[in-house]
């Protein structure tokens, strides 16, 4: 092995180990995890909350209608 494949083992295995540091210290820090989750519950939130209006909307414009029509029909009636 000569002195240059040396140096590039020696620069793959610095590079290999720094990235395992990294993915360690990222585990270990409980702070940025938990951030990382509440992030993830406030979206999911979010989303169900959304779907939930979505889903509702047709039906409260269906109601409103409703309403409408009826009182558009009595004061015809009224008048009549």
């Amino acid at each position: 092995m000569t002195a240059q494949e040396r140096e590039q083992e020696i620069e793959r295995t610095r590079e290999h180990l720094g990235e395992t540091i990294d993915e360690v210290a990222s585990k270990a820090d409980v702070k940025a995890r938990a951030r990382a989750r509440a992030r993830a519950a406030d979206v999911s939130d979010r989303v169900r909350h959304s779907q939930v209006l979505r889903r509702r909307w047709p039906v409260a414009v269906a109601a409103g209608v409703l309403i409408a029509g009826t009182v558009i029909i009595r004061r015809r009636r009224k008048k009549a």
